[in-house]
Protein backbone atom coordinates (compact mmCIF):
# COMPACT_ATOMS: atom_id res chain seq x y z
CA UNK A 1 0.00 0.00 0.00
CA UNK A 2 1.02 3.38 -0.96
CA UNK A 3 1.42 5.93 1.31
CA UNK A 4 2.39 9.89 0.89
CA UNK A 5 5.53 10.77 2.28
CA UNK A 6 5.43 13.42 5.35
CA UNK A 7 6.72 16.37 2.50
CA UNK A 8 3.85 15.60 0.08
CA UNK A 9 1.38 16.00 2.78
CA UNK A 10 2.43 19.62 3.91
CA UNK A 11 3.26 20.70 0.34
CA UNK A 12 -0.84 19.62 0.25
CA UNK A 13 -1.70 21.53 3.02
CA UNK A 14 0.36 24.61 1.85
CA UNK A 15 -1.64 24.42 -1.37
CA UNK A 16 -4.99 23.86 0.03
CA UNK A 17 -3.81 27.01 2.40
CA UNK A 18 -2.96 29.41 -0.50
CA UNK A 19 -5.53 28.54 -2.67
CA UNK A 20 -8.48 29.16 0.27
CA UNK A 21 -6.07 32.45 0.77
CA UNK A 22 -6.53 33.60 -2.89
CA UNK A 23 -10.49 32.78 -2.67
CA UNK A 24 -11.02 34.95 -0.12
CA UNK A 25 -9.09 37.64 -1.72
CA UNK A 26 -11.67 37.53 -4.91
CA UNK A 27 -14.87 38.52 -2.71
CA UNK A 28 -16.20 41.78 -3.02
CA UNK A 29 -18.56 42.92 -1.05
CA UNK A 30 -21.39 45.35 -1.14
CA UNK A 31 -23.28 47.01 1.47
CA UNK A 32 -26.01 48.95 0.77
CA UNK A 33 -28.08 51.31 3.45
CA UNK A 34 -31.32 53.28 2.67
CA UNK A 35 -31.11 56.79 4.36
CA UNK A 36 -32.82 57.09 7.63
CA UNK A 37 -36.61 58.62 8.33
CA UNK A 38 -35.98 62.34 7.08
CA UNK A 39 -37.91 65.27 7.82
CA UNK A 40 -41.28 66.14 5.59
CA UNK A 41 -40.69 68.54 2.83
CA UNK A 42 -41.24 72.39 3.53
CA UNK A 43 -41.27 75.16 2.33
CA UNK A 44 -38.18 76.81 2.05
CA UNK A 45 -36.16 73.52 2.81
CA UNK A 46 -35.58 71.35 -0.61
CA UNK A 47 -35.27 67.76 -0.91
CA UNK A 48 -31.71 67.86 -1.22
CA UNK A 49 -31.33 69.74 2.54
CA UNK A 50 -33.96 67.41 4.59
CA UNK A 51 -32.46 66.05 7.56
CA UNK A 52 -33.08 62.84 9.17
CA UNK A 53 -36.12 62.81 12.00
CA UNK A 54 -34.90 62.41 15.77
CA UNK A 55 -36.28 59.00 14.97
CA UNK A 56 -34.16 58.15 11.98
CA UNK A 57 -31.33 59.20 13.63
CA UNK A 58 -32.55 56.65 16.41
CA UNK A 59 -33.23 54.27 14.15
CA UNK A 60 -30.19 54.86 12.21
CA UNK A 61 -27.74 54.17 15.03
CA UNK A 62 -29.56 50.88 16.32
CA UNK A 63 -28.86 49.37 12.71
CA UNK A 64 -25.68 50.78 12.76
CA UNK A 65 -25.18 48.72 15.82
CA UNK A 66 -26.62 45.61 13.89
CA UNK A 67 -24.16 46.33 11.65
CA UNK A 68 -21.01 46.02 13.41
CA UNK A 69 -22.28 42.79 14.71
CA UNK A 70 -22.02 41.13 11.10
CA UNK A 71 -18.77 43.17 10.18
CA UNK A 72 -15.78 44.26 12.10
CA UNK A 73 -15.12 47.20 9.66
CA UNK A 74 -15.64 48.38 6.41
CA UNK A 75 -13.08 49.49 4.07
CA UNK A 76 -14.91 52.40 2.37
CA UNK A 77 -17.68 54.72 3.49
CA UNK A 78 -19.20 56.49 -0.06
CA UNK A 79 -22.88 58.17 0.44
CA UNK A 80 -25.04 60.47 -1.71
CA UNK A 81 -24.47 64.54 -1.13
CA UNK A 82 -28.06 64.70 -0.27
CA UNK A 83 -28.38 65.60 3.63
CA UNK A 84 -29.93 62.91 5.14
CA UNK A 85 -27.75 59.84 3.56
CA UNK A 86 -24.62 62.07 4.69
CA UNK A 87 -26.49 62.37 8.14
CA UNK A 88 -26.89 58.83 8.12
CA UNK A 89 -23.41 57.57 6.55
CA UNK A 90 -21.91 59.88 9.94
CA UNK A 91 -23.70 58.04 12.05
CA UNK A 92 -22.35 54.25 10.91
CA UNK A 93 -19.27 56.31 10.52
CA UNK A 94 -19.22 56.91 14.11
CA UNK A 95 -19.79 53.02 15.13
CA UNK A 96 -17.14 52.27 13.02
CA UNK A 97 -14.81 54.18 14.50
CA UNK A 98 -14.32 56.05 11.22
CA UNK A 99 -13.41 59.77 10.81
CA UNK A 100 -15.88 61.92 8.90
CA UNK A 101 -12.94 63.47 6.39
CA UNK A 102 -12.76 59.62 5.34
CA UNK A 103 -16.55 59.75 3.48
CA UNK A 104 -16.68 60.30 -0.09
CA UNK A 105 -19.28 61.73 -1.11
CA UNK A 106 -21.20 61.82 -4.40
CA UNK A 107 -23.59 63.88 -6.42
CA UNK A 108 -24.56 60.91 -8.71
CA UNK A 109 -25.83 58.76 -5.83
CA UNK A 110 -28.77 61.36 -5.47
CA UNK A 111 -28.90 62.67 -9.02
CA UNK A 112 -28.95 59.60 -11.04
CA UNK A 113 -28.02 56.26 -8.93
CA UNK A 114 -28.68 53.32 -10.98
CA UNK A 115 -26.78 50.11 -12.05
CA UNK A 116 -25.58 51.46 -15.20
CA UNK A 117 -23.46 54.09 -13.46
CA UNK A 118 -22.42 51.94 -10.29
CA UNK A 119 -19.21 50.89 -12.48
CA UNK A 120 -17.87 54.95 -13.15
CA UNK A 121 -19.09 55.16 -9.18
CA UNK A 122 -16.79 52.23 -8.42
CA UNK A 123 -14.49 53.36 -10.31
CA UNK A 124 -12.82 55.87 -8.07
CA UNK A 125 -12.53 53.03 -5.00
CA UNK A 126 -9.12 51.55 -4.33
CA UNK A 127 -9.01 47.65 -5.46
CA UNK A 128 -7.86 46.34 -2.40
CA UNK A 129 -11.32 47.23 -0.53
CA UNK A 130 -13.02 44.40 0.05
CA UNK A 131 -15.96 45.96 1.44
CA UNK A 132 -17.91 49.18 0.45
CA UNK A 133 -21.00 50.85 2.21
CA UNK A 134 -22.90 52.92 0.30
CA UNK A 135 -25.49 55.35 1.59
CA UNK A 136 -28.58 56.58 -0.54
CA UNK A 137 -32.06 56.10 -1.60
CA UNK A 138 -34.79 54.57 -3.15
CA UNK A 139 -35.94 53.42 -5.45
CA UNK A 140 -32.68 53.04 -7.00
CA UNK A 141 -31.05 50.89 -4.26
CA UNK A 142 -33.41 48.40 -4.08
CA UNK A 143 -33.50 48.23 -8.24
CA UNK A 144 -29.70 48.06 -7.63
CA UNK A 145 -29.93 44.84 -5.39
CA UNK A 146 -32.80 43.33 -7.66
CA UNK A 147 -30.04 43.61 -10.39
CA UNK A 148 -26.80 42.80 -9.08
CA UNK A 149 -28.91 39.76 -6.77
CA UNK A 150 -29.72 36.71 -8.05
CA UNK A 151 -32.08 36.17 -5.71
CA UNK A 152 -33.69 39.42 -6.28
CA UNK A 153 -34.79 41.48 -2.83
CA UNK A 154 -37.96 43.24 -1.44
CA UNK A 155 -37.89 47.13 -1.15
CA UNK A 156 -35.30 48.32 1.05
CA UNK A 157 -36.85 50.29 4.13
CA UNK A 158 -35.73 53.69 6.07
CA UNK A 159 -32.39 52.61 7.44
CA UNK A 160 -32.92 49.15 5.77
CA UNK A 161 -29.27 47.38 4.80
CA UNK A 162 -28.84 44.83 2.51
CA UNK A 163 -25.32 43.32 1.77
CA UNK A 164 -24.25 41.66 -1.46
CA UNK A 165 -21.36 39.72 -1.85
CA UNK A 166 -19.52 38.45 -5.52
CA UNK A 167 -16.81 36.24 -6.22
CA UNK A 168 -14.67 38.97 -8.59
CA UNK A 169 -11.27 40.02 -8.02
CA UNK A 170 -11.90 43.87 -9.41
CA UNK A 171 -15.05 46.28 -8.53
CA UNK A 172 -15.05 46.78 -12.44
CA UNK A 173 -16.15 42.94 -12.58
CA UNK A 174 -19.80 43.59 -10.71
CA UNK A 175 -22.41 42.36 -12.96
CA UNK A 176 -26.15 42.18 -13.40
CA UNK A 177 -27.10 38.85 -11.42
CA UNK A 178 -23.55 38.11 -10.55
CA UNK A 179 -23.98 38.80 -6.46
CA UNK A 180 -25.20 36.88 -4.16
CA UNK A 181 -27.61 38.48 -1.30
CA UNK A 182 -25.42 37.32 2.49
CA UNK A 183 -27.84 39.48 4.65
CA UNK A 184 -30.82 42.01 4.49
CA UNK A 185 -31.05 43.72 7.97
CA UNK A 186 -34.59 45.39 8.42
CA UNK A 187 -35.51 47.76 11.72
CA UNK A 188 -37.84 46.19 13.87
Amino acid sequence: MYRPRKWVQVLVSDISLILTNQLKKVMKRLILVRHGKAEEEASGISDFERSLTLRGKIISRLMARRLSEKEKCVDVIMTSSAFRALETALIFAGEFGIDADKILMSNDMYYKMSLENLPSLLSVIREDADTITLFGHNPSFTQIANSLSREGCDPIPKSGIICISFKIPTWSDIGRNNGKIEYFLKPE
